[in-house]
């Protein structure tokens, strides 16, 4: 690091965290200026959360932290807690990953910031209270005076994220450690939350360590970026240079990964293997040498240092020939060719799924013990899909637009409570039962979370078989299908025997694949398969995806809230708000040209992992969150938040407030519609 001792806030040196004899931090430098963000990134296990923890001193006891960590010169390592509890809050504050778990459940939010503020402070209960409420407003909480007293549970997720910076920002500061703020949120809460950690930035004059696996988010964020790699930073720089010209061939593997909004990526790049776990490095090389594709013989003998003549620094003995040639991330790693689908028109192709007007609304009670029926939750109140063979739909939208609700509606293969649904050419409403035991193979689903979708005692040659023998498929015949249906999503199937903890997030992600493809499925329902994997893990999956539909013949429903990955995978997309369809069409003319607000605030929110491009984008920020589904809106629902509406003169506002919207053609015989008055802002 280049830092100068005037200008250095927090100083790492030889960092080292051992969890008994599995190192998981080995000998991290880091410099942070006054006022800079340096963003740290990484894979899953790479020691990013466990180095920001060990700096505030917040690892349990069982961690043995060495080396050296300065603040304004005071060491922090062996500090004893009374005088560490002094730093932690006052001149340090952490802003942690998940706020529900951060926040006590049972006192209210006004009072947590409050002691916040009294404990390192000399001032009254009634001024803390008050000097909460300004915080509550600074970070863009509606009615902050009555944000005071609403208990964690009574906030979104957004809204819990925006009090926790204001608590983590209550006493100014000078560091501000950040753990995966936006993990979780949708994109528009996401963008939300990254300008309030700007603006409390801008107000208190912290410095921001901003710990992320998203390198978008890195990308628009960041100054300087520290890539974190087993243990050990492996590459720095500003955060411009490292971008454009990467030199760790991890980092160059890590930007190759990334889906990107604007298609400009080309193919993503899977980093080959998956990364070393704490203690398993035994060698004295470099720890990436057995997924680098430049690997040599001498970088099996000893681990590089991190070196370099300037501000970019690697720890690569190929780090010279990467800043030279500046390769593309294809040209260094292996991509995998996917075959092109040979399909027919979309007119002249089966219809898979169609759906129209479908509704759903659940009951809500009240009265505690006697309860009582108190209104209805307006889940899904007219969403219409058109899906064909061969074809992958993107179905998006904000938490609680009713995606969810919406796929297992179809998965149910009944009469919806509103609305139609025609699965391959049946209407579910005419299903017997043994009709729907027959479409049960032609509709499978892959769920978020592999490791929850497993059963944890069943080998996964088992739970491959599972549904062929649902299907009253031979045990002989099911088994003997195993091997080409794990060798189909490319894992080996000398490995049927093992359970599903002994396998990484990504394969088992694939087993669950396997297992839905086994019996020869003509529809795929995927629920965020992606969206718990890291990014060298996802390019993987996503790139088995692809493979699998052009081979096979899939169509997919895929549901996703990252529009990069959906403009990837997708060929048609539809977007929901608030339980309705408010506009689909082809991938590339919604992408290039949206005609409805609400999709332009989605696709504005959506970082791109390009630091120049995603500086000059315009910043479109959402306001606050989706309106209750517990109310039935008339006119249009999304006019609260709309910018064209906000924009419109008042007499032209009055057909947004009483006129529901209806889908409207772009043009005659052109597929893209969108439920909108004023569609692009006319």
């Amino acid at each position: 690091m280049t830092a100068t001792a005037t200008d250095t806030l927090l100083a790492v040196r030889g960092l080292t965290v051992d969890f008994g004899d599995h190192p998981a931090v080995r000998g991290v430098d880091l410099d942070l200026r006054r006022g800079e963000t340096l963003g740290l990134v990484g894979e899953s296990g790479s020691g990013k959360s466990v180095t920001a923890l060990a700096v505030l001193g917040l690892l349990p006891g069982t961690a043995r932290i060495g080396g050296s960590v300065t603040l304004d010169g005071r060491e922090l390592v062996g500090l004893p807690s009374r005088q560490l509890a002094a730093v932690r809050g006052r001149r340090i504050a952490m802003v942690f990953q998940d706020p529900l778990s951060a926040f006590t459940p049972v006192h209210r939010i006004g009072d947590q910031i409050a002691e916040a503020i009294l404990i390192h402070q000399d001032t009254g209960r009634s001024a803390a209270r008050k000097r909460a409420a300004d915080l509550l407003d600074l970070v863009g909480i509606p009615d902050p005076a009555r944000a005071l007293d609403a208990y964690p549970h009574e906030f979104s997720g957004g809204m819990r994220q925006r009090a926790m910076i204001a608590m983590a920002v209550a006493n100014d500061p000078d560091v501000l450690l950040a753990d995966e703020p936006t993990t979780a949120l949708d994109v528009t809460i996401q963008a939300q939350v990254l300008d309030v950690l700007r603006t409390a930035q801008r107000e208190t004059g912290a410095a921001l360590v901003l710990v992320s696996h998203d390198l978008g988010v890195i990308a628009g964020s960041a100054d300087r970026v520290a890539v974190m790699y087993a243990g050990r930073i492996v590459e720095t720089a500003p955060v411009d240079e490292l971008f454009a010209a990467p030199r760790h061939p991890y980092t160059l593997g890590l930007i190759g990964a990334v889906p990107r909004l604007d298609g400009r990526g080309g193919p993503l790049v899977p980093i080959p293997g998956r990364p070393p776990a704490a203690g398993e490095l035994t060698g004295p090389g470099c720890p990436f040498a057995d997924r680098c594709p430049l690997v040599e013989d001498r970088c099996r003998t000893a681990e590089p240092p991190l070196a370099g003549a300037d501000a970019h620094l690697a720890a690569c003995v190929r780090a010279e020939h990467l800043a030279a040639t500046r390769p593309r991330p294809a040209e260094v790693y292996p991509v995998p060719a996917v075959p092109a689908a040979d399909a027919p028109p979309r007119e002249q192709r089966e219809s898979v799924l169609t759906v129209r007007g479908l509704t759903k609304s659940f009951p809500r009670h009240g009265g505690g013990l006697l309860r009582r029926r108190i209104g209805e939750t307006h889940a899904v109140d007219g969403v219409d899909l058109d899906l064909r063979r061969g074809e992958t739909l993107g179905l998006v939208g904000e938490s609680g637009s009713g995606k969810s609700t919406t796929l297992y509606e179809i998965l149910r293969l009944a009469a919806p409570q509103g609305g139609r649904i025609e699965l391959l050419g049946r209407d579910t409403a005419t299903l017997d039962r043994a009709a729907v035991h027959g479409l049960r193979s032609r509709l499978q689903i892959v769920f978020q979370d592999p490791a929850a979708s497993l059963d944890p005692r069943m080998p996964v040659g088992d739970v491959i078989a599972e549904p062929l023998l649902a299907q009253r498929v031979s045990g002989a015949e099911a088994r003997g299908r195993v091997p080409e249906l794990l060798r189909q999503v490319g894992l080996d199937p000398a490995h049927a025997d093992r359970y599903p903890h002994e396998f990484s997030g990504g394969q088992r992600q694939r087993i669950s694949i396997a297992r839905a493809l086994a019996v020869r499925p003509d529809l795929l329902v995927l629920d965020e398969p992606v969206s718990a994997l890291d990014v060298s893990v996802q390019a993987g999956v996503l790139n088995l995806l692809q493979q699998l539909k052009a081979e096979l013949g899939l169509s997919y429903l895929f549901v996703s809230h990252d529009l990069s990955v959906v403009r990837h995978l997708a060929d048609r997309i539809s977007v929901m708000y608030l339980g309705r369809t408010v506009e689909t069409g082809t991938v590339d003319r919604v992408f290039a040209r949206p005609r409805h607000p609400y999709t332009r605030a989605l696709l504005a929110a959506v970082p791109l992992p390009d630091p120049a491009a995603e500086r000059a984008r315009p910043r479109l920020l959402l306001a606050g969150d989706p309106p209750s589904p517990t109310v039935r809106h008339t006119g249009c629902p999304f006019r609260a938040r709309c910018p064209v509406h906000a924009a419109l003169a008042p007499e032209r506002r009055e057909r947004c407030a009483t006129e529901t919207p209806l889908p409207e053609a772009a043009a005659p015989g052109v597929d893209h519609t969108a439920a909108c008055h004023y569609p692009e802002g006319d």
